[in-house]
């Protein structure tokens, strides 16, 4: 077994600190800005975020604890891009916040018309597609770092299994089904105009990364004839 470094244990214990702050405190945000906690579908959004993000973690820590820790020091990452941490602080971090604040908002105040149940429904079935596809993707892929970068001190290497049979990005894919159904789940018609920039961010990365891993990655280029699609099969 690996031996774990004092150091890697420290990075560890503020990685669960981190972690537990943000899946607590950030959704807590659609409940002080709405003014209330007596908001249902809020509630179901957030219990099925927060189950989503702890089991996916639990399950990629058990079939792969070197691709948790990877994950976790992803601010230290060597080699990653430059512009995907801008756009990785932008989208992963700041995005949730103004996503919830205006959600929030816009249930104090009433700005959005009333979305039907039925429409909520199954805004929340494509959420939970999301979050399966995401947690697939996470567990047959050990390379799935945070950061776009080669990770070369890991032998890094082409991953072809669970979802990559399908298109080659399918974490970004499931990412933005869920974010786009979003505002439907709040009832906030004014959240989509995050959504739209956060989407337009998650394209970019998209192409950001293909572009590393076609530069970079011994093998990558005959993987793209072999899955000639990025986020949507027969699109793009």
């Amino acid at each position: 077994m690996e031996e774990i470094t004092q150091p890697e244990k420290k990075i560890g214990r503020k990685a669960i600190l981190g972690f537990v702050v943000y899946t607590l405190g950030v959704p807590l945000l659609l409940f002080i800005a709405a003014g209330t906690f007596d908001w249902m579908m809020a509630w179901v959004y957030v219990i099925l975020l927060i189950g989503f993000m702890v089991v996916s973690r639990i399950m990629v820590i058990r079939r792969n604890p070197e691709l948790a820790r990877e994950r976790a020091r992803f601010i230290k990452a060597e080699n990653a891009c430059g512009l995907d941490r801008i756009i990785v602080f932008v989208s992963v971090i700041m995005g949730p916040f103004l996503i919830f604040i205006v959600a929030g908002i816009d249930r104090r105040f009433s700005w959005s018309p009333q979305i039907p149940f039925i429409v909520q429904l199954l805004a929340l079935v494509i959420l939970l597609a999301g979050f399966l596809i995401t947690t697939w993707a996470m567990t047959a892929n050990p390379f799935f770092s945070a950061v776009v970068r080669i990770q070369k001190e890991r032998a890094h290497t082409v991953i072809k299994e669970g979802p990559y049979r399908f298109i080659r990005h399918p974490g970004y894919a499931a990412s933005l089904m869920t974010v786009g159904v979003t505002p439907l789940i709040l009832g906030s018609l004014w959240v989509f105009i995050p959504v739209i920039f956060m989407t337009i961010l998650g394209v970019i990365r998209t192409s950001l990364e293909d572009k590393t891993l076609r530069e970079e990655l011994e093998g990558y280029e005959d993987y793209v004839r072999e899955v000639p699609y990025r986020l949507i099969p027969g699109v793009w």
